[in-house]
């Protein structure tokens, strides 16, 4: 019975790192977005990031065992958005980055649409808003960004 059950246990260790390996760079990207690092600072160059993913596939591993069917992929970008936006407060001022300019909601609303192609109603089930709320922040948070100005003054 402890034979099966350790056996169970390696294939499952065994899954969740071969899932980790083939999603994690992806994952880290949409959290490096998201809490808004450009690089060195602190103990690691995404810090943040990397501790917002670290909890977010510590849930994913809790749950391996019931995503049968399911896409981890999926529970795990959900987990790293809630999160996110649990905490996004302490990501209101970013250091740089792309998305500097955009509020933690904006940056959120548009790394799922645009980087990760979540659709609109998804991510408003997801925040728990109307679809028109995200529909708004989404397009609120691309204008900014279109308007930003390179240093030289040229758009």
């Amino acid at each position: 019975m402890r034979e099966r059950q350790a056996a169970r246990e390696r294939r499952r260790a065994r899954e969740f790192e071969t899932f980790v390996g083939g999603a994690g760079g992806r994952l880290l990207r949409a959290a490096v977005l998201l809490t808004g690092e450009t690089g060195p600072a602190g103990a690691g160059p995404y810090e943040a990031a990397e501790r917002l993913l670290t909890a977010a596939l510590a849930d994913t591993y809790a749950c391996w065992d019931r995503l049968r069917g399911e896409d981890p992929y999926d529970h795990a970008r959900q987990e790293l958005a809630a999160r996110f936006a649990r905490s996004a407060r302490r990501y209101r001022h970013t250091r740089g980055g792309v998305l500097e300019r955009l509020a933690p909601r904006e940056r959120l609303v548009l790394v799922l649409r645009l980087h990760e192609g979540v659709a609109e109603e998804q991510v408003a089930a997801c925040l728990g808003l109307p679809a028109e709320r995200v529909r708004v922040l989404c397009t609120r948070a691309v204008a900014v960004l279109r308007s930003r100005r390179t240093p030289s003054g040229v758009p």
